[in-house]
């Protein structure tokens, strides 16, 4: 069905792209965006195959920031901590439905104020420790106990995600949690400061992997770095990473779910999507992400290639940060969000595989999402005078991060980020492109002040508007937008927490989602539908919703 709208797609991508050129030149011209460093990571183009021939290669996006749990929130890092460390709670494949994995059981107390989690028994690290709860209490507290010992906060370790998704850190008064105590071997109790029906899931995320306390006392602060340990309990050990280039894993013997699939795994770090797709179909990647939609019709017409579609759960978006003074109004960021055609731009680069719309959660969740809400109405005339209205009737220039990385929200962001400043151009707003590599971004957008304005997006951890949502508004979740605090908007999502009536929950949900609409900080410009892709005798791949998944399924013949 997508090859009948395909020649209209490209038709009206070279029109859109047309149409921006003569923009496009002026505004470049006074670009002062610093020189990409994305090529400083990226594997050689058309380089040799990183493996022997028996290895299943995989093609990554980029390179990992840190194989440390807890301490990141990129899909790169994800894609290896996935094969090297079990989570308490699993999914069931190509779903977001909650399954046993390290927990068996998972209970709450009457008041929902505890959680029991009941652990499988038997369990061994890569190191030959025993998985245990002291085991799961070490994690959790590194994660959420600024003073705990082994933790190597001084060192850099942030673990920025745990105040994401629960509110702060242990003795912030916004945590989530209160309490976690080993009961016995096998059992760990949680204790909350207020009932939240997703804990099991957020818990359970996927940065929230289960490492071994000795292997992480033993390397210190050089846990999950290249020169360091990282040692978990999942499918594959970790035995090298070439920084820069790839990193090598080997079948992990005595895994509780049973041997994989492959002996070797190489996750190989190719920044270019072009560059992916053109080992893909040479033979030295097996599996790949993250590719562009228009490379959809090259892979289709190579009979050893097959087209691959992850669930969409995602959300990419445009940030203002409120804490410059031009972004404190707004009025100037709605109309910012009103000059940028975002359904050519969805249109010109996702084509069949991107939706625009004014809600920050994706179509799955629209349940949860105001009728009330359209979508900015593209309009430069009226954004340019609201613009002059608030103060700069002769505009302003604005710095403009784009992300050196394919992501799946953003498969090839410098382009996307150059409509976006040929449209803002267009109101007066001189655009300055700027990009760096990948862990200084994610690092330095969270350094005050922060980015004035950058591209970011999310693919959900688990299914609830409370994983979008909190996590990108909620206490803790704010240090990239300047710290910006809304007391009125966090107590919604605090009663959104610990409403147990669906009913109810869904009309909070409803009226956070207009409030976000009008507050025009995280402008939601794409729900996009991944394009993945294998070679056809790559078998047992089942892509997730939420992002990333095991391979210790995945073999080729």
């Amino acid at each position: 069905m997508l090859s009948n709208f395909r020649p209209l797609r490209r038709h009206l991508r070279r029109l859109f792209l047309a149409a921006l050129a003569m923009t496009l030149a002026l505004v470049l011209a006074n670009c002062g965006g610093t020189p990409e460093e994305a090529g400083d990571l990226a594997a050689p183009d058309g380089a040799a195959a990183p493996a022997d021939t028996g290895a299943l290669v995989f093609g990554s996006g980029g390179q990992p920031v840190s194989l440390t749990p807890g301490d990141i929130t990129d899909g790169n890092s994800l894609y290896v901590q996935r094969q090297i460390y079990n989570y308490l709670i699993g999914t069931v494949p190509g779903t977001t439905d909650l399954t046993p994995e390290l927990v068996t059981d998972w209970t709450a107390s009457e008041d929902a104020l505890t959680w029991t989690f009941t652990l499988r028994e038997g369990v061994k690290f890569h190191d030959g420790t025993d998985f245990n709860a002291e085991a799961v209490v070490f994690n959790v507290q590194r994660w959420w106990d600024p003073e705990f010992e082994f933790g190597f906060r001084a060192e850099g370790n942030l673990y920025e995600i745990w105040t994401d998704l629960f509110g702060g850190f242990k003795g912030d008064e916004n945590s989530t949690l209160v309490d976690v105590r080993a009961v016995d071997d096998l059992t760990v109790e949680f204790d909350l400061v207020e009932p939240f029906a997703a804990f099991p899931a957020a818990i359970s995320s996927g940065y929230f992997g289960i490492a071994s306390p000795t292997a992480m006392q033993e390397a210190g602060a050089s846990y999950g770095t290249p020169s360091g340990a990282a040692i978990g309990t999942g499918p594959f050990v970790f035995e090298e990473w070439r920084s820069g280039d790839r990193i090598l894993l080997s079948s992990f013997a005595d895994y509780w779910d049973g041997s994989p699939a492959t002996e070797q795994l190489v996750i190989s770090f190719v920044e270019d999507p072009a560059a992916r797709l053109a080992q893909l179909r040479a033979g030295t990647l097996d599996f790949t992400v993250d590719l562009t939609p228009d490379q959809l019709p090259e892979i289709e017409s190579d009979p050893a290639l097959e087209a691959v579609f992850r669930p969409s759960f995602n959300v990419g978006y445009l940030a203002l940060n409120p804490s410059y003074e031009p972004l404190a109004s707004v009025e100037v960021r709605q109309a910012i969000a009103q000059a940028i055609n975002k359904a050519a731009i969805v249109d010109a680069f996702w084509g069949e595989l991107g939706q625009t719309d004014g809600h920050f959660v994706p179509s799955s969740l629209e349940n949860y999402t105001s009728d009330e809400v359209g979508d900015y109405e593209y309009d430069p005339a009226a954004a340019q005078a609201a613009i002059a209205a608030a103060g700069y009737p002769d505009g302003f220039e604005l710095d403009l991060w784009y992300m050196p990385v394919s992501r799946p929200y953003f498969p090839n962001p410098k382009p996307i980020a150059e409509a976006f400043a040929a449209e803002l151009s267009q109101i007066g707003i001189t655009v300055n492109l700027q990009t760096k590599d990948w862990g200084a971004y994610l690092e330095d957008r969270n350094t005050a002040p922060g980015f004035q304005s950058f591209m970011l997006g999310w693919t959900g951890d688990y299914g609830d508007p409370d994983n979008f949502l909190y996590a990108h508004f909620g206490p803790g979740a704010t240090q990239d937008l300047g710290g910006y605090e809304d007391a009125e908007l966090f107590d919604m999502l605090n009663q959104a927490r610990v409403a147990s009536d669906q009913t109810e929950r869904e009309q909070i949900y409803q009226a956070i989602d207009a409030k976000l609409f009008e507050s025009a900080l995280r402008i939601p410009i794409v729900h996009s539908q991944p394009l993945l892709a294998k070679r056809t005798n790559v078998d047992g791949w089942t892509p997730s919703p939420l992002g990333t998944e095991f391979f210790s399924k995945v073999e080729k013949s």
